[in-house]
């Protein structure tokens, strides 16, 4: 059976969650979804006030080659115990979460096109773009509502790492996409057209 990885990549809260959610509703046991956010470094060894101040936006701060691994094993029909982050306390929990393989295999985060590797798996590859004071005022709201942060250190930290680290890894890897999503996930004709492009794939590679 022929696998289609599809890579969503884009800014802090750019959309890519939701644009990654519609595909894997609309192709239901057929896909599976994988976030970069999952494979983010354990650091038991700090506290939580040391943790806090990593720089969370540099492709050094993930394990990149465990969700490579966890692609290749997906794409090759298999099934995969993935890691799952906490957010809140800036750690890797103890709970890894098996995920079984399918025919769409969506992988989605900010630095998915940094790597050479990674990005050469993706079948398709997707950058969701939106304009940076929505991103910020979207990842603000967000990471106070649900994450538990304070107002201010998500200013810092947007100003201390998140825009620089854009700047110098995230938009430049959007030249490696094959289609830009303006307006994320509320752009509902670009998401149908490339939900149309997968179904014809999909059946063309039935054949």
């Amino acid at each position: 059976m022929d696998r289609i990885v599809i890579g969503i990549a884009g800014g802090t809260a750019s959309g890519k969650t939701t644009v990654a959610q519609k595909l894997f509703d609309a192709f239901g046991s057929d896909a599976v979804m994988l976030s970069h956010d999952y494979y983010y470094k354990p650091h038991d060894e700090l506290t939580f006030e040391q943790r806090s101040k990593l720089n969370y936006d540099h492709p050094d701060s993930l394990d990149t080659a465990l969700l490579i691994e966890h692609v290749r094993r997906l794409k090759d029909g298999n099934a995969i115990m993935h890691p799952t982050y906490d957010f809140a306390e800036y750690r890797r929990n103890s709970e890894w979460q098996r995920t079984q393989s399918a025919r769409i295999i969506i992988v989605e985060g900010i630095l998915i096109y940094t790597d050479a590797t990674l990005c050469k798996l993706c079948d398709i590859k997707l950058f969701v773009d939106a304009d940076a004071d929505v991103r910020f005022i979207r990842r603000l709201s967000r990471d106070v509502n649900e994450r538990g942060r304070s107002m201010q250190s998500v200013i810092d930290q947007y100003l201390g790492t998140v825009k620089p680290m854009h700047e110098q890894f995230v938009e430049p890897s959007k030249a490696k996409a094959d289609l830009i999503i303006p307006q994320g996930g509320h752009n509902e004709i670009a998401i149908s057209m490339i939900i149309d492009g997968i179904r014809k794939r999909l059946a063309a590679t039935a054949e």
